[in-house]
């Protein structure tokens, strides 16, 4: 039968998958990344990533059960973007303006889903489980609070002005966006 700790289990699985592909994948994106406070903030969350790691093994444990991965084919999409966000602007004004853009994606995902495990663990009775995700959760509102102060007072508009130096970037001229079809 199918419950509420069920549900729950499921997306603490799918999260700890990606938190773990993010540890993988937040390295790729320091070393793309030209702007030097960018690349501070994101190797800043790594560390945190790491831990938060350890905290939803613990959650596991604090429900009597191993951890174990489901696969987590959101963040897996948002890393496939990423990755093509960075492949296409390399070099351009714009590649910290999508690095950001991609990594608030991500936080905004990790925060509606923090926020449900959050209710859910208190739903289910178990506020010590309740209190690490609460701590995860507002370790991921706080990066994308960076995230937006970074974006408004450097990256954004490094990428509006195409002729300005990005960072330790030369500037380059603007090479156009590809386009939906």
């Amino acid at each position: 039968m199918r419950n509420l700790k069920n549900l729950f289990l499921d997306e603490l699985a799918d999260r700890y998958d990606s938190e773990k592909r993010l540890v993988i994948a937040m390295p790729k994106m320091i070393k793309a990344a030209t702007c030097t406070r960018l690349q501070t903030l994101i190797e800043s969350h790594l560390m945190e990533t790491e831990r938060q790691v350890q905290k939803l093994e613990k959650v596991f444990k604090l429900f009597g059960e191993k951890p174990s991965l489901n696969k987590c084919e959101a963040t897996i999409g948002l890393l496939v973007e990423g990755a093509e966000v960075m492949a296409d602007n390399k070099g351009w004004p714009v590649l910290n303006a999508g690095i950001v853009s991609v990594a608030q994606k991500i936080e905004h995902y990790e925060i509606a889903s923090y926020g449900c495990l959050r209710e859910w663990a208190s739903l289910l009775g178990n506020k010590p489980a309740a209190t690490l995700l609460n701590e995860i959760l507002g370790e991921e509102k706080a990066a994308n609070e960076a995230l937006i102060e970074l974006a408004k007072s450097k990256c954004n508009n490094d990428a509006l002005d195409s002729t300005a130096e990005n960072c330790s970037m030369p500037a380059r001229k603007t090479k156009p966006l590809k386009r939906a079809a």
